[in-house]
């Protein structure tokens, strides 16, 4: 597979996730309508929304050392959305009445298309409430997980100055905290203001990543038979919960690039991509159905890992095509580490965080803290799509983290 195509194919893998996790919600909807003898229906919506933003100036690139001799300091997207809630006819509905979840398409300028693109991002989303202000307005949250396709990437040739996007695809994380006045019985005004992450989770070079802080204004629309259950006030359903012990194992893989740093020489992007698997074993106590907690053993081998250290030349060449390496041995690639996670559950997602330190492990390239966000898209009660980023010293890319994972006393 080509690198260019890692990320594409994780949001199909996210994107294909949710219309499955979505079928297999449904069956167990279902399954919930005829206990409780009620129909099962969803709540579609439609939303628009436009988000002008800052561009954060983390690279001379973007602070105007490109062709065009300008800051790149703002950018202007549009979104449309796809989405729906369960009505209050289902049990998950009753669960959670303000949850919407779906699919998003969104057009992105930089205004310098030349050098950097117009790229689209695709995308999951999923929106919910954190508080109730007033009978119609409320404080929400907006995660957004994708890829942004149609970048212009550095090419030592044609576009020698763009040192921040090294792929074509980058993956594509969004946060946002929103105002939602409900300003008729299924329409919703929606403003605030969010945060975005642009990267390839180092599957090509260079891979300085683009970070934007937006406002955002958008509508949306609910349509159907079933009306929103919430007009004026809603009260959630809260059946007794005991908390209890799940275990989630997890397998991934991931490929990348990796730039060494000699003692004696320049900086060198290595030829070729390197694989990493991966094993996580997470148990979780559940504290209610929304939150879940706990530690997980992480396991990785990476077959990149410390060869900076194992070069075969005698003097370091001028040019990465020459370099050559010794193979490491399999302990300078392989880690063990222990990580405290901390797991958000919803409807058909999940998003899980951790901070880790590699116990067993030789050499800098694996000696270090870790980071780990990941989204689960549920496709059984138990079984799941993985899909995940790791990060050194909370900003340095390592590596994605695309598998499967299966969670042993699921209820």
């Amino acid at each position: 597979m080509s690198t260019n195509k890692i990320i594409g194919v994780c949001t199909l893998f996210l994107i294909s996730g949710f219309f499955t996790g979505s079928s297999a919600m449904t069956a167990s909807l279902d399954l919930s309508a005829k206990s409780d003898s009620l129909p099962r229906k969803i709540i579609p919506m439609i939303g628009f929304a436009f988000k002008p933003g800052y561009v954060f100036p983390t690279h001379g690139f973007l602070k105007g050392e490109n062709q065009a001799q300008k800051r790149i300091s703002s950018t202007l997207s549009g979104h449309l959305k796809y989405g729906f809630r369960f009505s209050s006819d289902s049990r998950a509905g009753r669960l959670y009445p303000y949850t919407v979840q779906g699919i998003g398409i969104g057009y992105n300028t930089f205004f310098n298309s030349s050098e950097i693109g117009n790229p689209i991002a695709v995308y999951v989303f999923q929106t919910s409430r954190i508080t109730g202000i007033t009978p119609k307005l409320s404080l929400d949250y907006e995660w957004n997980f994708g890829a942004a396709f149609g970048w212009e990437k550095y090419d030592p040739e044609n576009n020698p100055k763009n040192r921040v996007t090294g792929s074509k695809v980058n993956a594509y994380i969004n946060l946002g905290l929103f105002f939602n006045w409900q300003i008729s019985s299924d329409t919703h005004l929606r403003a605030g203001v969010d945060v975005t992450h642009y990267s390839n989770g180092n599957t090509n070079y260079p891979n300085s990543g683009v970070n934007t802080l937006g406002a955002s204004v958008g509508v949306t629309r609910f349509f159907g038979r079933g009306e929103n259950p919430c007009k004026t006030s809603c009260t959630v359903y809260n059946p007794p919960f005991t908390p209890y012990v799940s275990y989630d194992l997890i397998v991934y893989g991931s490929a990348r690039k990796k730039g060494i740093f000699p003692e004696n020489g320049n900086p060198l992007l290595v030829p070729g991509r390197f694989g990493i698997v991966g094993l996580n074993f997470n148990p979780l106590y559940n504290f209610n159905r929304h939150f879940r907690a706990g530690l997980s053993l992480d396991m990785q081998y990476d077959e990149s890992a410390n060869i900076g250290q194992h070069i075969a030349n005698d003097i370091t060449p001028p040019a990465s095509e020459e370099i050559r390496f010794y193979r490491p041995p399999f302990k300078e690639q392989f880690s063990v580490g222990l990580s405290i996670r901390a797991e958000i559950a919803m409807p058909i997602f999940s998003i899980n965080l951790g901070v880790g330190k590699n116990f067993v492990c030789k050499g800098p390239d694996t000696n270090r803290f870790y980071q780990i966000l990941a989204l689960k898209t549920n496709l059984t009660k138990s079984l799941f799509l993985h899909t995940g980023y790791q990060l050194y010293r909370f900003k340095d890319p390592n590596n994605l983290m695309l598998g499967i994972g299966y969670r042993f006393n699921a209820r």
